[in-house]
């Protein structure tokens, strides 16, 4: 059927799209400098375009090596339910305010690594 073959076509032209997307945000993170190790946004504004950088690290969390670990800190059940939901994801905002002394302990489990960023560009007006 033809719309068969309009969705397949429309799909390759997508895809041709986010690479060549890709390959330009690649270039605006080298042109911009963008540090890809840590959380935020930052805008830039040049030759009349607004453009916004965000960047994010994603966080995984070793279940096991978490337990293991806040059970040898003596660390409470209080305070990882606080800062992890239980798949466990972790709970960033808890986290960050979270004492050191509570973090420094559990800090082996999770594994952090950046995201790819995100960008909006927007004409000036």
């Amino acid at each position: 059927m033809k719309l068969y073959q309009e969705w397949l076509e429309a799909k390759e032209t997508e895809g041709q799209a986010v690479e060549s997307r890709r390959l330009i945000e690649d270039q605006l993170i080298e042109a911009f400098s963008v540090d890809q190790n840590q959380d935020g946004s930052k805008t830039y504004a040049r030759e009349g375009f607004k453009v916004k950088v965000t960047t994010r690290l994603s966080r995984k969390v070793d279940a096991d090596q978490l337990i293991d670990l806040a059970t040898n800190a003596g660390i409470g059940n209080e305070h990882l339910q606080a800062m992890f939901r239980w798949k466990p994801e972790i709970n960033l905002r808890a986290w960050q305010s979270a004492s050191p002394e509570i973090t420094k302990h559990l800090d082996a489990a999770i594994t952090t690594k950046p995201g790819r960023p995100s960008f909006q560009i927007t004409k000036d007006k």
